[in-house]
């Protein structure tokens, strides 16, 4: 299986990277070695001094698919979550600033953590409120509302170029609110009030 993630896909988030608001998606890769198991520690990387979550929702995979438009791409997907796409902004702010790929800064091992799955037909996949805890606080909240590109555009645009297979899962981007994690900081998120991710960190 593979991790398609989207980068830039709510437009305050670019903004308060200093990033252009894109007019197509920003797609970059997760190597599936970056799976962090459910309920295990995520363990900051001794290769970064400056590790962000990025909270976002996460789609699975259950059909496989090439080329598919938008109007049938619901039927390509029928579980999804709220994820973390922990980033090594040091890492990545190098990697940028020499116009390299952002692949050591995203794709380390344990950098893609998923939630609890829930079922697509049991919610508005195009309107979903979700946030995100640091320590009891919220630090993200977003709406799948404020996608510049829906879930639907996203599989459309990535299944040009990529085949589609059961359990590949697209990390649809995060909003605005990213920021460092800590040794000791407990990051929760929830969807529509439903609590779906617990991730201590080490």
């Amino acid at each position: 299986m593979k991790i398609i993630c989207v980068g830039r896909n709510y437009k305050k988030h670019a903004e308060e990277l200093g990033n252009q608001v894109p007019n197509e998606p920003v797609i970059f890769m997760k190597p599936d070695s970056a799976i962090l198991r459910q309920r295990d520690a995520f363990y900051i990387p001794d290769f970064s001094n400056d590790v962000h979550y990025e909270a976002e929702i996460v789609v699975k995979l259950n059909r496989l698919g090439k080329r598919i438009q938008s109007k049938f791409a619901s039927k390509y997907y029928a579980e999804f979550t709220l994820g973390i796409d922990f980033t090594a902004r040091d890492v990545q702010s190098n990697l940028k600033a020499k116009g390299l790929p952002w692949e050591k800064a995203k794709g380390f091992d344990n950098s893609a953590v998923c939630g609890d799955w829930l079922q697509v037909s049991e919610y508005d996949i195009n309107n979903l409120s979700f946030e995100l805890y640091k320590n009891g606080e919220c630090v993200q909240q977003g709406n799948t509302s404020d996608m510049l590109f829906s879930v639907d555009s996203l599989i459309e645009h990535c299944s040009q170029y990529f085949t589609l297979k059961i359990g590949d899962q697209i990390f649809t981007g995060t909003p605005e609110g990213v920021g460092p994690v800590t040794s000791g900081d407990l990051l929760e998120g929830y969807i529509e009030g439903h609590k779906v991710l617990n991730v201590k960190v080490k």
